[in-house]
């Protein structure tokens, strides 16, 4: 069973909080609409047309002052240490993380075999029957393995067309036996291979900042992950609502991994610009922490992914974030960053109040950035 198409009460008044728990109480997710043949959009799934439509996309072979808009590719060939390429890749990441926030990753290591099991473990695990993934749906985000669609705080807030599984990884352990088996092994060899790359991460984006290459491993800032795999179904009414709506991540680094339908779009310029796939590339973006503690050297640009006619869309969000230890820490714009004439941006504030902020704010409420600016 699933929710209806539309709550209205007897005097046509529509019930929102009754809508978005009939939805919820099926436990099936947005997969579920689809499967009972919805063809016109729950109500609070609609988005308003201003949301929809501005700022514009740019055309695909959109310019800027004469250049194309194309998002930075970064080959990450012969960049391990004493690598022929590596201060070439580390200038390339600095410009990129400055510039767009955005950059597609080729060559990074990981196995092609590894990117195309991660994708189909996604695909499986969503497309199993609601009664087999139903006990893993949850809005407790204390729960270090949950599955669900949409965590809608407020009516203002519209509800995106896409489900999703978590599978948090801290100090990079998690207990194997919590994830579905669906998708377990699959999970457990991608962060294996997440990890590895973490760590040349850290390396190159502490050189970038012009720290020792040990700097941000040394503060333990992406030491855990959150790998988010998810599921956008085909939409009936794609012009109305959003796969997922314009956000920045809010973490220090996110690798995603994306299948081959699209619909990733980042600002740039005041315009979305498309990110169209490209076979074992991995996309690289800076989180609202990142661009904290670099004082605004790199930046944590705003993206949104586009509800589609076709589908499924699958994609891997692997998101990095502070270690236990870390986060019992205060967090404030680098030091060694710092000086007479590039004074800190932003306070310092605990871990704990910044992910409370976070999990609590709306759509359109103000961003970490804004809130702990000096």
């Amino acid at each position: 069973m699933v929710a209806s198409t539309t709550t209205e009460s007897v005097n046509g008044h529509y019930d929102w909080a009754k809508a978005v728990k009939e939805f919820d109480d099926t436990k099936a997710g947005v997969k579920g609409l689809v499967d009972a043949g919805v063809a016109k959009l729950p109500r609070f799934f609609v988005h308003p047309p201003e949301v929809l439509k501005n700022p514009p996309t740019a055309p695909s072979n959109g310019t800027a002052g004469g250049a194309p808009l194309e998002l930075p590719t970064i080959d990450f060939q012969g960049v391990e240490k004493g690598g022929a390429r590596r201060s070439e890749v580390v200038e390339e990441i600095r410009k990129a993380s400055s510039e767009w926030g955005f950059f597609r990753m080729v060559n990074h290591g990981v196995p092609m075999s590894v990117l195309d099991a991660i994708l189909e473990a996604d695909r499986r695990f969503h497309e199993q029957p609601t009664e087999t993934k139903m006990d893993f749906y949850s809005f407790d985000s204390r729960k270090r393995v949950r599955f669900h669609s949409n965590e809608l705080f407020r009516e203002k807030d519209s509800a995106s067309w896409r489900d999703i599984l978590t599978c948090v990884f801290q100090d990079d352990k998690l207990d194997p036996e919590v994830i579905p088996q669906a998708c377990r092994k699959e999970v457990l060899e991608y962060v294996q291979w997440m990890i590895k790359l973490r760590e040349t991460m850290s390396e190159l984006l502490s050189e970038a900042l012009g720290l020792s290459s040990d700097y941000l491993s040394r503060i333990e800032c992406m030491k855990s992950q959150a790998l988010a795999s998810l599921y956008y179904p085909i939409c009936p009414e794609p012009h109305l609502t959003l796969g997922t709506p314009k956000h920045s991540d809010t973490t220090f680094l996110t690798l995603l991994l994306q299948d081959t339908t699209g619909g990733l779009q980042i600002l740039h310029q005041n315009q979305w610009v498309n990110v169209p796939p490209v076979r074992g590339a991995l996309i690289a973006n800076i989180g609202d922490l990142m661009q904290i503690i670099s004082n605004d050297k790199f930046i944590s640009v705003e993206h949104r992914v586009l509800a589609q006619p076709i589908g499924p869309r699958v994609s891997i969000a692997c998101f990095f974030t502070p270690s236990n230890a870390a986060v019992t820490k205060p967090f404030a714009p680098i030091k060694e960053l710092l000086s007479e004439n590039n004074p800190p941006i932003y306070r310092e504030f605990l871990m704990r109040d910044y992910i409370t902020y976070n999990k609590t704010r709306g759509h359109d409420d103000i961003s970490a950035l804004s809130l702990y600016k000096l």
